[in-house]
């Protein structure tokens, strides 16, 4: 494989900084274009604490921007070519890491071309950055940040200084960390293939379900990229998949037969390897159950976290966290202190007796586990499901199970979409989801301030409002809450 210059000098800049972390000294300058992005910004620090110099840009200023900012790096409001063609030579990025939002029409990428700056994506960046480590990569349509930041806590509670990018803020945690422990822990994302930068010790499969249907046009395309990435496995490594889900088994059906990497399976079922067996649910939507690990008890699961689908992605956690060492006794410990991170079911507030829960999920399986897991916490209470749409190319391919989505929901709002990349009529998009829904109370609500004022006309007190999406949608609750707490 062709090790260009900017990897060289990356893998010299991780060597120096094992001894001596300066980031004044550092040989090597790496720019950022949508350094305020989950993905992205997580880089940025592990290069920062590994003494790295870090530049970057985002159209819109935000806590991780400020974070990144306080931790040295050097951070543009804005994306045009000013940010580089107006540096010194001598001061100019050695390699300029993108994105997938940031497309070839940006001024800044283009600046960079001009220069002759190398121009990579994160699978690219991925390999030399990892290299040396040993990786546990968390892949997955849904639950990958959760799961993550499960392995995260779980690891450092055992004592493993664990290095680790995650999607989402773990509280206590944040999204990134550089780690002095061999074992670092990554949310594998399948969006733009950037799980293919990555050779695990240790891949997690949560489930395989299509989704991104603007970069995987096919539900083939997409098995096809989970195919690839757990044969990146390394042969001494294992693959730990959830036996319950049929997309997972398929890929492990399906592995060419003899040789490669060691497969664990969990799950509900009695065939998985690791099994939760007697799971009951608790008044705050929380699972326990036993845990059996080829068929002998290993003691019991309880979770704070609500959903059986949590109960699912603790059980990966549990089942790669074994893989590393680490006792059931300490796992089992640990998850159960797992409280959830940012944006996953996160309780954002009550006022005036109404309470307001905000979730990323935007895929039709994920709304419907969570709305599950609010039925399960909330019981009789009234249910405002908000519904963000997220781009018009999953929207339109997924229309129909989207409709179908909010049997949980008394009553639900669709919002305008949230385009991100992609362009087209957001209000008409989003009255399309509601009007292909069966649903008895479903409408489209407009934009964000239409939405919170709609809601603020209407909610009562009992009422729980549940914002889900994968773009601003959060803004909504929290527009909401700040109406609330002014109410005489």
């Amino acid at each position: 494989m062709r090790v260009d210059r900017w990897q060289k000098q990356l893998q010299t800049a991780l060597d120096a900084s094992s001894s001596k972390r300066d980031g004044d000294d550092a040989e090597l300058r790496v720019h950022l274009i949508g350094i305020g992005g989950a993905g992205l910004s997580a880089i940025a620090h592990v290069l920062l604490e590994r003494g790295i110099r870090v530049s970057g840009s985002d159209r819109q200023q935000s806590e991780r921007t400020r974070r990144l900012a306080a931790a040295g790096a050097r951070i543009f409001g804005r994306q045009g070519a000013e940010e580089l063609t107006g540096l010194p030579a001598g001061e100019r990025p050695d390699v300029v890491l993108i994105s997938s939002a940031v497309d070839e029409t940006n001024p800044e990428r283009q600046a960079a071309q001009k220069l002759g700056i190398p121009i990579v994506r994160r699978e690219s960046f991925l390999r030399p950055l990892l290299a040396g480590r040993d990786v546990i990569a968390v892949s997955g349509t849904h639950g990958k940040s959760t799961t993550t930041a499960m392995i995260v806590q779980t690891l450092h509670a055992s004592g493993c200084d664990a290095g680790y990018i995650i999607g989402a803020d773990l509280p206590g945690f944040g999204n990134a960390h550089a780690g002095t422990a061999a074992a670092f822990v990554i949310e594998a994302d399948e969006y733009d293939r950037m799980f293919h930068g990555l050779t695990p010790m240790v891949a997690v499969v949560t489930n395989v379900e299509w989704d991104h249907p603007d970069c995987y046009p096919t539900p083939t395309s997409f098995v096809d990229a989970f195919r690839q990435f757990v044969a990146q496995v390394r042969a001494e490594g294992c693959v730990v998949s959830c036996g319950d889900d049929p997309g997972a088994e398929a890929l492990r059906t399906g592995r060419p037969a003899g040789g490669g990497p060691a497969w664990l399976t969990y799950g509900l079922h009695d065939r998985c390897d690791v099994q939760a067996a007697g799971e009951t649910v608790d008044a705050s939507g929380g699972y326990a159950a036993a845990v059996r690990v080829e068929g002998n008890s290993i003691g019991c699961l309880q979770l704070q976290a609500p959903g059986i689908h949590n109960l699912r992605n603790a059980l990966a956690a549990l089942t790669a966290a074994r893989r590393c060492g680490v006792p059931a006794a300490q796992i089992l410990a640990s998850l159960h202190q797992y409280t959830g991170i940012g944006r996953r079911f996160e309780m954002k507030g009550t006022r005036r007796g109404v309470t307001v829960v905000d979730d990323y999920a935007h895929h039709p399986t994920e709304i419907q586990a969570t709305l599950a897991a609010a039925r399960n916490c909330f019981g009789e209470r009234r249910i405002w499901a908000v519904f963000q749409p997220h781009t018009f190319s999953r929207t339109r391919a997924m229309l129909h199970k989207i409709a179908c989505s909010f049997d949980n929901a008394d009553t639900v709002l669709v919002t305008d979409i949230y385009a991100a990349r992609e362009s087209g009529d957001r209000a008409m998009a989003a009255a399309e989801v509601a009007s292909s829904s069966a649903h008895p109370s479903i409408r489209h609500s407009g934009d964000i301030e239409e939405t919170s004022a709609l809601l603020h006309t209407e909610v009562t007190a009992g009422d729980v409002v549940l914002t889900l999406g994968a773009g601003t949608s959060h803004r909504i609750g929290e527009t909401l809450l700040e109406r609330l707490g002014t109410d005489d």
